[in-house]
Protein backbone atom coordinates (compact mmCIF):
# COMPACT_ATOMS: atom_id res chain seq x y z
CA UNK A 1 0.00 0.00 0.00
CA UNK A 2 1.35 3.40 -1.02
CA UNK A 3 0.74 6.27 1.39
CA UNK A 4 1.15 8.91 -1.33
CA UNK A 5 -1.64 7.41 -3.41
CA UNK A 6 -3.83 7.04 -0.32
CA UNK A 7 -3.24 10.66 0.61
CA UNK A 8 -4.08 11.76 -2.94
CA UNK A 9 -7.49 10.08 -2.69
CA UNK A 10 -8.02 11.58 0.77
CA UNK A 11 -7.11 15.06 -0.48
CA UNK A 12 -9.56 14.69 -3.36
CA UNK A 13 -12.35 13.82 -0.89
CA UNK A 14 -11.37 16.71 1.38
CA UNK A 15 -11.66 19.11 -1.55
CA UNK A 16 -15.04 17.67 -2.53
CA UNK A 17 -16.35 18.05 1.03
CA UNK A 18 -15.16 21.65 1.40
CA UNK A 19 -16.58 22.62 -2.02
CA UNK A 20 -19.98 21.12 -1.21
CA UNK A 21 -20.96 23.65 1.45
CA UNK A 22 -24.49 22.28 1.92
CA UNK A 23 -23.29 18.75 2.71
CA UNK A 24 -20.62 20.09 5.04
CA UNK A 25 -23.11 22.24 6.94
CA UNK A 26 -25.52 19.32 7.18
CA UNK A 27 -22.81 17.00 8.47
CA UNK A 28 -21.77 19.49 11.16
CA UNK A 29 -25.20 20.88 12.06
CA UNK A 30 -27.16 17.62 12.10
CA UNK A 31 -25.47 16.22 15.25
CA UNK A 32 -26.05 19.48 17.13
CA UNK A 33 -29.66 19.64 15.98
CA UNK A 34 -30.33 16.02 16.95
CA UNK A 35 -28.75 16.50 20.36
CA UNK A 36 -30.83 19.57 21.10
CA UNK A 37 -34.06 18.01 19.84
CA UNK A 38 -33.59 14.67 21.57
CA UNK A 39 -32.10 16.18 24.70
CA UNK A 40 -34.90 18.67 25.27
CA UNK A 41 -37.90 17.19 23.45
CA UNK A 42 -37.44 13.46 24.00
CA UNK A 43 -37.82 12.57 27.64
CA UNK A 44 -38.93 9.37 29.27
CA UNK A 45 -39.33 11.03 32.65
CA UNK A 46 -42.96 10.76 33.72
CA UNK A 47 -43.92 13.51 36.13
CA UNK A 48 -46.54 16.26 36.39
CA UNK A 49 -49.21 13.72 35.41
CA UNK A 50 -52.39 15.69 34.60
CA UNK A 51 -54.90 14.62 37.26
CA UNK A 52 -58.57 15.32 37.88
CA UNK A 53 -60.07 14.73 41.36
CA UNK A 54 -63.62 13.75 42.31
CA UNK A 55 -63.93 14.06 46.11
CA UNK A 56 -67.29 12.66 47.21
CA UNK A 57 -66.27 12.44 50.87
CA UNK A 58 -65.17 16.05 51.48
CA UNK A 59 -63.56 15.38 54.84
CA UNK A 60 -60.25 16.57 56.30
CA UNK A 61 -58.78 13.13 55.52
CA UNK A 62 -59.84 13.23 51.87
CA UNK A 63 -58.59 16.81 51.54
CA UNK A 64 -55.30 15.73 53.09
CA UNK A 65 -55.04 12.96 50.50
CA UNK A 66 -55.60 15.47 47.70
CA UNK A 67 -52.97 17.73 49.26
CA UNK A 68 -50.53 14.82 49.14
CA UNK A 69 -51.20 14.49 45.43
CA UNK A 70 -50.66 18.21 44.92
CA UNK A 71 -47.42 18.12 46.87
CA UNK A 72 -45.96 15.31 44.77
CA UNK A 73 -43.96 16.27 41.70
CA UNK A 74 -45.46 13.31 39.88
CA UNK A 75 -49.02 14.69 39.82
CA UNK A 76 -50.48 17.96 38.64
CA UNK A 77 -54.07 18.62 39.75
CA UNK A 78 -55.85 20.16 36.74
CA UNK A 79 -59.21 20.57 38.47
CA UNK A 80 -62.05 19.00 40.41
CA UNK A 81 -65.02 17.07 39.10
CA UNK A 82 -68.48 16.42 40.54
CA UNK A 83 -69.37 13.36 38.44
CA UNK A 84 -67.81 10.44 36.62
CA UNK A 85 -69.00 11.95 33.36
CA UNK A 86 -66.79 14.99 33.92
CA UNK A 87 -63.71 12.77 34.33
CA UNK A 88 -64.61 10.75 31.23
CA UNK A 89 -65.07 13.92 29.19
CA UNK A 90 -61.69 15.28 30.38
CA UNK A 91 -59.95 12.02 29.42
CA UNK A 92 -61.60 12.07 25.98
CA UNK A 93 -60.36 15.62 25.41
CA UNK A 94 -56.82 14.70 26.58
CA UNK A 95 -57.12 17.10 29.49
CA UNK A 96 -56.13 14.53 32.09
CA UNK A 97 -54.44 11.15 32.26
CA UNK A 98 -55.51 10.18 35.77
CA UNK A 99 -58.82 10.51 37.57
CA UNK A 100 -58.90 10.06 41.36
CA UNK A 101 -62.29 9.27 42.93
CA UNK A 102 -62.61 9.44 46.74
CA UNK A 103 -65.81 7.65 47.75
CA UNK A 104 -68.29 8.54 50.48
CA UNK A 105 -67.37 7.38 53.98
CA UNK A 106 -63.69 7.20 52.99
CA UNK A 107 -62.47 8.79 56.21
CA UNK A 108 -64.88 6.85 58.45
CA UNK A 109 -63.86 3.50 56.97
CA UNK A 110 -60.18 4.36 57.09
CA UNK A 111 -60.14 5.55 60.70
CA UNK A 112 -62.25 2.63 61.91
CA UNK A 113 -59.82 0.11 60.46
CA UNK A 114 -62.05 -1.00 57.61
CA UNK A 115 -61.02 -0.97 53.94
CA UNK A 116 -61.37 2.51 52.46
CA UNK A 117 -61.92 2.78 48.73
CA UNK A 118 -60.19 5.18 46.37
CA UNK A 119 -60.70 4.61 42.66
CA UNK A 120 -58.04 5.39 40.04
CA UNK A 121 -59.24 5.98 36.49
CA UNK A 122 -56.43 5.91 33.90
CA UNK A 123 -56.22 6.61 30.19
CA UNK A 124 -54.77 3.36 28.89
CA UNK A 125 -54.20 4.54 25.31
CA UNK A 126 -50.56 5.05 26.33
CA UNK A 127 -50.04 1.82 28.25
CA UNK A 128 -46.47 2.53 29.37
CA UNK A 129 -47.26 5.95 30.82
CA UNK A 130 -50.48 4.66 32.39
CA UNK A 131 -48.72 1.77 34.14
CA UNK A 132 -46.04 4.07 35.56
CA UNK A 133 -48.66 6.59 36.71
CA UNK A 134 -50.57 3.75 38.37
CA UNK A 135 -47.47 2.70 40.26
CA UNK A 136 -46.85 6.25 41.49
CA UNK A 137 -50.46 6.65 42.65
CA UNK A 138 -50.56 3.27 44.40
CA UNK A 139 -47.33 4.00 46.26
CA UNK A 140 -48.60 7.39 47.45
CA UNK A 141 -51.96 5.96 48.56
CA UNK A 142 -50.35 3.09 50.43
CA UNK A 143 -47.99 5.41 52.32
CA UNK A 144 -50.86 7.74 53.23
CA UNK A 145 -53.03 4.80 54.33
CA UNK A 146 -50.25 3.48 56.56
CA UNK A 147 -49.73 6.88 58.21
CA UNK A 148 -53.44 7.35 58.93
CA UNK A 149 -53.88 3.87 60.37
CA UNK A 150 -50.82 4.29 62.57
CA UNK A 151 -52.17 7.62 63.85
CA UNK A 152 -55.58 6.12 64.58
CA UNK A 153 -54.09 3.22 66.54
CA UNK A 154 -51.92 5.60 68.49
CA UNK A 155 -54.94 7.70 69.47
CA UNK A 156 -56.77 4.58 70.66
CA UNK A 157 -53.81 3.71 72.85
CA UNK A 158 -52.67 0.73 70.82
CA UNK A 159 -49.34 2.22 69.84
CA UNK A 160 -48.14 3.06 66.39
CA UNK A 161 -47.84 0.11 64.03
CA UNK A 162 -44.49 0.04 62.38
CA UNK A 163 -43.89 -1.25 58.89
CA UNK A 164 -42.54 -4.84 58.86
CA UNK A 165 -39.89 -3.88 56.30
CA UNK A 166 -38.27 -0.50 55.88
CA UNK A 167 -36.78 -0.26 52.39
CA UNK A 168 -33.71 1.90 52.00
CA UNK A 169 -33.15 2.66 48.35
CA UNK A 170 -29.90 3.69 46.76
CA UNK A 171 -29.83 4.35 43.01
CA UNK A 172 -26.44 4.00 41.39
CA UNK A 173 -25.05 5.83 38.34
CA UNK A 174 -28.18 7.95 37.71
CA UNK A 175 -29.55 8.88 41.15
CA UNK A 176 -31.93 11.55 39.82
CA UNK A 177 -33.38 9.08 37.26
CA UNK A 178 -33.03 11.62 34.44
CA UNK A 179 -33.74 10.04 31.09
CA UNK A 180 -31.40 12.42 29.26
CA UNK A 181 -28.46 10.90 31.14
CA UNK A 182 -28.81 7.70 29.12
CA UNK A 183 -30.49 9.15 26.01
CA UNK A 184 -27.65 11.57 25.20
CA UNK A 185 -24.80 8.99 25.37
CA UNK A 186 -26.78 6.54 23.23
CA UNK A 187 -27.57 9.31 20.78
CA UNK A 188 -23.85 9.71 20.06
CA UNK A 189 -23.82 6.23 18.53
CA UNK A 190 -26.87 7.03 16.39
CA UNK A 191 -25.31 10.29 15.18
CA UNK A 192 -22.00 8.69 14.22
CA UNK A 193 -23.73 5.81 12.46
CA UNK A 194 -25.95 8.15 10.44
CA UNK A 195 -23.20 10.61 9.49
CA UNK A 196 -20.64 7.94 8.66
CA UNK A 197 -22.81 5.48 6.77
CA UNK A 198 -24.95 7.99 4.87
CA UNK A 199 -22.15 10.28 3.70
CA UNK A 200 -19.73 7.54 2.64
CA UNK A 201 -22.52 5.56 0.95
CA UNK A 202 -22.49 8.24 -1.76
CA UNK A 203 -18.76 8.26 -2.50
CA UNK A 204 -18.25 5.37 -4.93
CA UNK A 205 -21.76 5.70 -6.36
CA UNK A 206 -21.05 9.36 -7.13
CA UNK A 207 -17.91 8.37 -9.02
CA UNK A 208 -19.94 6.01 -11.20
CA UNK A 209 -22.66 8.61 -11.89
CA UNK A 210 -20.13 11.33 -12.73
CA UNK A 211 -18.19 8.99 -15.01
CA UNK A 212 -14.93 9.39 -13.11
CA UNK A 213 -14.80 5.87 -11.70
CA UNK A 214 -13.25 4.48 -14.90
CA UNK A 215 -10.47 7.06 -14.64
CA UNK A 216 -9.93 6.17 -11.00
CA UNK A 217 -9.73 2.48 -11.81
CA UNK A 218 -7.20 3.11 -14.58
CA UNK A 219 -4.72 4.50 -12.05
CA UNK A 220 -2.31 2.33 -10.02
CA UNK A 221 -4.56 2.72 -6.98
CA UNK A 222 -5.25 -0.44 -5.05
CA UNK A 223 -8.69 -1.13 -3.55
CA UNK A 224 -7.40 -0.75 0.01
CA UNK A 225 -5.90 2.64 -0.88
CA UNK A 226 -9.23 3.79 -2.34
CA UNK A 227 -11.12 2.71 0.78
CA UNK A 228 -8.66 4.27 3.21
CA UNK A 229 -8.32 7.46 1.20
CA UNK A 230 -12.04 8.03 0.90
CA UNK A 231 -12.54 7.10 4.53
CA UNK A 232 -9.87 9.50 5.87
CA UNK A 233 -11.75 12.69 5.01
CA UNK A 234 -15.01 11.50 6.52
CA UNK A 235 -13.17 10.12 9.55
CA UNK A 236 -12.01 13.66 10.36
CA UNK A 237 -15.58 14.87 9.95
CA UNK A 238 -16.85 12.10 12.22
CA UNK A 239 -14.30 12.94 14.91
CA UNK A 240 -15.46 16.56 14.81
CA UNK A 241 -19.08 15.46 15.23
CA UNK A 242 -18.05 13.19 18.10
CA UNK A 243 -16.31 16.07 19.90
CA UNK A 244 -19.33 18.33 19.38
CA UNK A 245 -21.65 15.66 20.78
CA UNK A 246 -19.50 15.11 23.88
CA UNK A 247 -19.11 18.85 24.56
CA UNK A 248 -22.86 19.47 24.20
CA UNK A 249 -23.78 16.39 26.22
CA UNK A 250 -21.47 17.21 29.13
CA UNK A 251 -21.56 21.01 28.97
CA UNK A 252 -25.20 21.69 28.06
CA UNK A 253 -27.11 18.66 29.35
CA UNK A 254 -24.78 17.98 32.31
CA UNK A 255 -24.45 14.29 31.51
CA UNK A 256 -21.77 12.82 33.80
CA UNK A 257 -18.62 11.53 32.12
CA UNK A 258 -17.06 9.23 34.71
CA UNK A 259 -14.96 6.87 32.60
CA UNK A 260 -11.71 7.03 30.68
CA UNK A 261 -11.55 9.54 27.84
CA UNK A 262 -8.78 7.51 26.23
CA UNK A 263 -10.91 4.36 26.14
CA UNK A 264 -13.87 6.38 24.84
CA UNK A 265 -11.73 7.90 22.08
CA UNK A 266 -10.31 4.52 21.04
CA UNK A 267 -13.64 2.70 20.87
CA UNK A 268 -15.26 5.67 19.11
CA UNK A 269 -12.56 5.58 16.47
CA UNK A 270 -13.03 1.84 15.94
CA UNK A 271 -16.80 2.25 15.66
CA UNK A 272 -16.39 5.16 13.26
CA UNK A 273 -14.05 3.16 11.01
CA UNK A 274 -16.55 0.30 10.89
CA UNK A 275 -19.43 2.63 10.06
CA UNK A 276 -17.41 4.38 7.34
CA UNK A 277 -16.37 1.08 5.78
CA UNK A 278 -19.99 -0.05 5.85
CA UNK A 279 -21.00 3.06 3.90
CA UNK A 280 -18.24 2.47 1.35
CA UNK A 281 -19.29 -1.16 0.99
CA UNK A 282 -22.86 -0.05 0.24
CA UNK A 283 -21.56 2.49 -2.25
CA UNK A 284 -19.47 -0.20 -3.96
CA UNK A 285 -22.46 -2.53 -4.25
CA UNK A 286 -24.69 -0.07 -6.14
CA UNK A 287 -24.07 2.60 -8.74
CA UNK A 288 -26.95 4.93 -7.92
CA UNK A 289 -26.54 7.63 -5.27
CA UNK A 290 -30.26 7.58 -4.51
CA UNK A 291 -30.34 3.83 -3.96
CA UNK A 292 -27.10 3.97 -1.97
CA UNK A 293 -28.53 6.69 0.28
CA UNK A 294 -31.75 4.75 0.85
CA UNK A 295 -29.87 1.54 1.58
CA UNK A 296 -27.52 3.41 3.90
CA UNK A 297 -30.44 4.88 5.86
CA UNK A 298 -32.16 1.49 6.08
CA UNK A 299 -29.07 -0.29 7.40
CA UNK A 300 -27.68 2.45 9.67
CA UNK A 301 -30.32 4.72 11.18
CA UNK A 302 -33.09 2.18 11.83
CA UNK A 303 -30.90 -0.50 13.50
CA UNK A 304 -29.00 2.12 15.50
CA UNK A 305 -32.24 3.69 16.70
CA UNK A 306 -34.39 0.61 17.29
CA UNK A 307 -32.06 -2.35 17.90
CA UNK A 308 -29.14 -0.90 19.84
CA UNK A 309 -30.71 -0.40 23.27
CA UNK A 310 -30.54 3.36 22.69
CA UNK A 311 -34.13 3.82 23.89
CA UNK A 312 -35.85 0.44 23.81
CA UNK A 313 -34.56 -2.21 26.19
CA UNK A 314 -33.18 -5.21 24.32
CA UNK A 315 -34.09 -7.53 27.21
CA UNK A 316 -37.79 -6.78 26.63
CA UNK A 317 -37.66 -7.64 22.93
CA UNK A 318 -38.71 -11.06 21.55
CA UNK A 319 -35.95 -13.67 21.60
CA UNK A 320 -35.61 -13.70 17.81
CA UNK A 321 -35.13 -9.93 17.70
CA UNK A 322 -32.58 -10.10 20.52
CA UNK A 323 -30.50 -12.48 18.41
CA UNK A 324 -30.68 -10.10 15.44
CA UNK A 325 -29.38 -7.19 17.53
CA UNK A 326 -26.02 -8.95 17.86
CA UNK A 327 -25.43 -8.28 14.14
CA UNK A 328 -25.37 -4.51 14.54
CA UNK A 329 -22.32 -2.73 15.99
CA UNK A 330 -24.41 0.09 17.42
CA UNK A 331 -25.55 -2.31 20.15
CA UNK A 332 -21.99 -2.74 21.43
CA UNK A 333 -21.11 0.94 21.09
CA UNK A 334 -24.21 2.05 23.02
CA UNK A 335 -23.20 -0.33 25.81
CA UNK A 336 -19.71 1.18 25.82
CA UNK A 337 -21.02 4.74 25.85
CA UNK A 338 -23.37 4.15 28.76
CA UNK A 339 -20.67 2.27 30.63
CA UNK A 340 -18.09 5.03 30.19
CA UNK A 341 -20.43 7.97 30.77
CA UNK A 342 -22.62 6.69 33.60
CA UNK A 343 -20.86 3.75 35.25
CA UNK A 344 -17.29 4.92 34.85
CA UNK A 345 -16.08 1.50 33.67
CA UNK A 346 -13.45 0.85 31.03
CA UNK A 347 -11.62 -1.86 29.15
CA UNK A 348 -11.61 -4.25 32.11
CA UNK A 349 -15.41 -4.54 31.88
CA UNK A 350 -16.12 -3.56 28.26
CA UNK A 351 -13.30 -5.43 26.49
CA UNK A 352 -15.70 -7.86 24.81
CA UNK A 353 -17.77 -5.06 23.24
CA UNK A 354 -14.58 -3.31 22.07
CA UNK A 355 -13.29 -6.55 20.53
CA UNK A 356 -16.57 -7.09 18.67
CA UNK A 357 -16.42 -3.55 17.30
CA UNK A 358 -12.88 -4.19 16.09
CA UNK A 359 -13.93 -7.47 14.46
CA UNK A 360 -16.84 -5.74 12.69
CA UNK A 361 -14.58 -2.96 11.37
CA UNK A 362 -12.02 -5.50 10.08
CA UNK A 363 -14.64 -7.68 8.37
CA UNK A 364 -16.38 -4.76 6.67
CA UNK A 365 -13.04 -3.29 5.52
CA UNK A 366 -12.07 -6.60 3.92
CA UNK A 367 -15.47 -6.91 2.23
CA UNK A 368 -15.27 -3.35 0.87
CA UNK A 369 -11.77 -3.84 -0.57
CA UNK A 370 -12.74 -7.15 -2.15
CA UNK A 371 -15.82 -5.61 -3.73
CA UNK A 372 -13.76 -2.81 -5.20
CA UNK A 373 -11.26 -5.39 -6.43
CA UNK A 374 -14.11 -7.14 -8.27
CA UNK A 375 -15.10 -3.81 -9.82
CA UNK A 376 -11.53 -3.39 -11.06
CA UNK A 377 -11.55 -6.89 -12.51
Amino acid sequence: MNLRRTWAVARKEFLHITRDARSLIMALALPLLMLLLFGYALTLDIDRIPTLVYDADRTPESRDLIARLQGSRYFQIRGYADTYAAIEAAVDRNQCLLGVVVFNNYARDLLSGREADVQLLLDGSDSNTASIALGYARSLLQMYDLELRAGAMNRRGGGAAGAPVEPRLRIWYNPDLKSRNYIVPGLIAVILMIIAALLTSLTIAREWEMGTMEQLLSTPLRPAEVVLGKMAAFFALGVTDMLVAIVVGVGVFRVPLRGSLLFLAGTSGIFLVGALCWGILISALVRSQLFAYQLGALTSFLPAFLLSGFIFSIENMPAAIQVITYLFPARYFVTILKGVFLRGVGSRVLWAEAALLLAFAAVVFVLATRKLHQKVA
